[in-house]
Order: structure tokens, then sequence, then C-alpha cells
């Protein structure tokens, strides 16, 4: 970290998506709202969850962090870039630049073998169920999530500690709306080559681990799915993987595109793009998919909502006086 006070650059200067006021005030007000819906989404699938006894199952404990995930990914690139849209400061200082690349990465590599994990999670339910509750034990499923947010600092670490050598002479500018490593690495003035191809190991070793894991447990639940005799036993199957296989293809989907590929390749118009789509699309879209298009889950806000409401009987129910007795009166009949 030190090699770098000693460059002739103080900080860095993020370029962001566009020059145009007009428009940099239309992706303000766009990324806000979706900056609200995902907070809302995250906290509100993170509540549910915590609150109804009935979702204290493993694939919902994935789901729960999955929220986490979400919801602290967003915050380390969304709330900079609402900044740099609605004023003049584009401006990030060596630290806080070096820190959302970080915590980008961190975040990235443990949510890539979450996915992986709760692709296992729905392996065993549909090829195993009745060894499920078994298999997927409360202390199988921590480690897991311990695994996952290891393997995010492990390979943060070492992308900073390559990073952490490069010296920076000439331009300070980035051509990109965050900290990413392609758009740093290009403004470096020394050689990058080994750093580049210590990162694309490491980026593309997390993938691909991630990705075969979820083929092989998908291919495994595509062929007991098809041995399955009735045709609503293959959509409760079909319908219990499909929203994962949604989130896992929008997230792979743009980061495959962004990063398994040279430098050389780095096109900023059309990474930019992509950029947008994982870094504040994306933790908006898996609560909605996750919620939408789950039962079980609505079934538990309703209930949640029911129990909320049996709770508030007291102050609807007569006098101060005969409350209590017409509380106990309006649950037993809701009950």
């Amino acid at each position: 970290m030190s090699r770098r006070n000693n460059t002739n650059v103080p900080d860095f200067i993020l370029m962001g998506l566009t020059d145009a006021e007009e428009i940099q005030l239309l992706l303000f007000v766009l990324f806000l709202l979706i900056y609200l819906v995902t907070i809302l989404g995250n906290v509100g699938m993170i509540l549910i969850i915590h609150l109804d006894p009935h979702l204290h199952t493993p694939m919902y404990f994935f789901l729960t962090h999955l929220s986490f995930l979400d919801l602290t990914y967003s915050n380390v690139v969304t709330p900079k870039t609402l900044e740099n849209l609605l004023t003049s400061i584009t401006y990030i200082s060596f630290t806080g630049c070096f820190t959302q690349m970080y915590f980008f990465v961190f975040l990235g590599t443990a949510e890539c073998f979450l996915l992986s994990s709760m692709a296992y999670d729905r392996y065993v339910a549909i090829c195993n169920p009745l060894q499920y509750p078994l298999i997927m034990s409360t202390r199988l499923c921590r480690a897991l999530i311990t695994g996952c947010y290891m393997i995010g600092f492990m390979d943060s670490s070492i992308n900073m500690l390559g990073m952490s050598k490069l010296l920076f002479c000439d331009s300070n500018v980035i051509h990109h709306f965050f900290c990413d490593t392609s758009p740093i690495l290009a403004l470096s003035c020394t050689d990058t080559y080994g750093t580049e191809v210590m990162i694309f190991i490491i980026a593309g070793s997390t993938l691909m681990v991630s990705l075969i894991t979820i083929a092989v447990s998908y291919v495994s639940i595509l062929s007991s799915i098809l041995k399955i005799h009735s045709t609503s036993g293959k959509q409760k199957a079909f319908s219990t993987c499909a929203s994962h296989l949604l989130g896992v293809t929008l997230f792979f989907g743009t980061m495959i595109f962004t990063y398994l590929k040279p430098r050389k390749t780095y096109s900023l118009g059309k990474d930019q793009v992509a950029s947008v789509f994982y870094t504040i699309v994306n933790p908006m879209l898996n609560p909605l998919i996750y919620s939408l298009r789950n039962k079980e889950v609505k079934n538990a806000l309703l209930r949640i909502i029911e129990r909320e409401r049996e709770k508030g009987l007291p102050f609807a129910v007569g006098s101060p006086s005969n409350g209590h007795h017409g509380h106990h009166a309006a649950a037993g009949a809701l009950r």
C-alpha cells in the first residue's frame, strides 16, 4: 500500500457512465429507485425468513445469506455511483477505491459459491428427499456458508496483494463508474502481465468451480425430474429450481462476459452495461425472483401480517377494562 503513496497520483477520478447532465439526472432517478427497491426487497426477505418458523429450513437459510450479500454488495457500489451522478465530485481516494474493490471481489466471490451451495441444496431436496434433513444438517449449512465467506476473503486478499504492487504515474482517470480491476489495471504504468494472469486464474477458477457444481447438480436434478411420472410432481420440482436457475443465469452470465477475457478486449460501453447489471440491477432482482415465484414466501408474509393483526386486536376491542378479555375472545375466534 505504501508504494502507491509514492506515485504522482494522489487519488482517482471516476468518469462515470456519461457526461450528459440530462442523462445523468435520469440515471440518478433510475438507480435511486433500484437502490431503494434493493434495500426494501432484501431487508424484507431477511425479516420474513427470520419471523416465520416455517421458513427455518436450509433453502431459506441460504436465501437469507443471499439477501445479506446482495444488500452489502449494493451498498459497496451504488451510493458512490449516485453521488457521482448528482454532484460534480467524482474523486475517490486510493483507500476508498481499493476498499471498494476489495469488498466488491469479496462479496462477488462469496455469492458465486453461495449459489453453488444453493444448487447442491436443491439437488439433495429433489434427488434424496428422504435423507434431506439428515444430509442438509445445520452443521453442514453453517460449514458451507463459512466456506463461501472464507473463499471470498482469500480471493479478495490475493487480488488486493497483486493490485497493491502496481504503480500509477500519469493518468488517474478511471473510465468506469466504480473501482473495478480491469480499468485500474489499464491505468498502471508498470507491467501488469503477472497481476492479470493471477486475477484471470482466480476469477476463472472461482467461476468454473461454481458453474461445474451448479451444472452437475442440475443435470442430476433434471434426470430425477424426468423419472417422476405425475405431471404435478414434475411441475412442483421444476418450480422449486426455476427461481434459483434464473438467478444463476443472470449473475454468472454478466460476470463471465466481463471478466473471462483479456484486458485488451475491455470495452467501455459494453462492459459498463454488464457491470450496471450485476452491481446495481441484480441485487434488486434476486429478492423479487425468489419471492414472486415462491408460494411459501407469500404464505409466510400473510401469516406474519395475520399474526401482527392479532397482536393489535386489544386496541380495537371495546373499552380498556375489557380489552384483555376481548383480545382472548377475538384471538380464539380467529384461531
